[in-house]
């Protein structure tokens, strides 16, 4: 059984949660994620989903599907345009009942695979413990969009370890997404988890430092929060242009959100 993803389907449980009580006109309105509604939001998440779990099908059933959506994209004129349109439409809960009904199939095959197994993506490919975990990454970091705009506060759980991992693994990937090299080693990474544990991980030929809770931790590799927005306290060269820069996900370099832009709205 792979524990990851029960995480996955776990966090996808929560943010549905949070999602099953919108009326109508609360799914049109606008996050302070690139301006895009809970609509769009829930679309991208089903589609992200769905290619996952063809990649775990396999590499010629992921390479159809990725070619199809590449083609609506050049007919509508967008990434987000496409994944609509691959819907045929659904929307509201119609379409958040579709995403559920999906994503809690999808995590009892993922849950059964062989996580060393590698799988195909639109980047390079990965093993099916790093897919399924990439999918409660991108799961968590849209759904903090959502709560945002919801006004509410997430009940944050040690599951976001996940996500901890992936921002500590990728943190070469944030420089040479650039076309850079980093600029020193790893800096030790320390860390308080939502359970009150202390999660560390040390790198001795290193004096930079990162330390504070967990969940900041997240909200800057995942691109939810500027570190100017934390209190995190970032300790060194090394760990400062990290911070300034980390990118968890793949695809091109993308900037963090300017200073005060992403915030709980009340």
């Amino acid at each position: 059984m792979l524990d990851q993803a029960l995480d996955f389907r776990d966090e996808s449980d929560a943010l549905f949660g949070l999602l099953d009580a919108l009326d109508g006109s609360d799914w049109m309105r606008t996050t302070q994620f690139k301006h895009w509604t809970p609509n769009d939001i829930v679309a991208h998440l089903h589609m992200g989903n769905y290619a996952a779990d063809a990649s775990l099908r396999g590499a010629e059933e992921f390479s159809a599907f990725g070619r199809r959506l590449a083609e609506m994209g050049r007919d509508t004129g967008g990434h987000l345009d496409a994944t609509h349109a691959w819907l045929g439409g659904i929307k509201n809960r119609d379409l958040l009942l579709v995403w559920r009904n999906f994503y809690r199939e999808m995590a009892d095959r993922f849950a059964a695979a062989e996580p060393k197994r590698r799988v195909k993506w639109f980047g390079p490919d990965m093993s099916v413990l790093s897919s399924i975990s990439a999918r409660l990454m991108e799961t968590w970091a849209h759904g903090q969009a959502l709560y945002d705009l919801l006004g509410k506060i997430r009940i944050e759980t040690d599951r976001i370890k996940n996500i901890v991992v992936i921002g500590i693994n990728t943190f070469g990937w944030t420089f040479t997404n650039r076309g850079t090299q980093p600029p020193g080693v790893r800096p030790t990474v320390r860390l308080s988890a939502p359970s009150g544990a202390l999660w560390e991980w040390p790198q001795p030929k290193s004096d930079n430092l990162i330390e504070g809770a967990a969940v900041e931790f997240c909200q800057v590799v995942a691109q939810t929060r500027n570190i100017a927005d934390t209190a995190l306290r970032v300790v060194g060269t090394t760990a400062t242009a990290w911070m300034a820069l980390a990118q968890c996900f793949a695809g091109p370099p993308q900037d963090p959100p300017p200073p005060g832009v992403r915030f709980r709205q009340t």
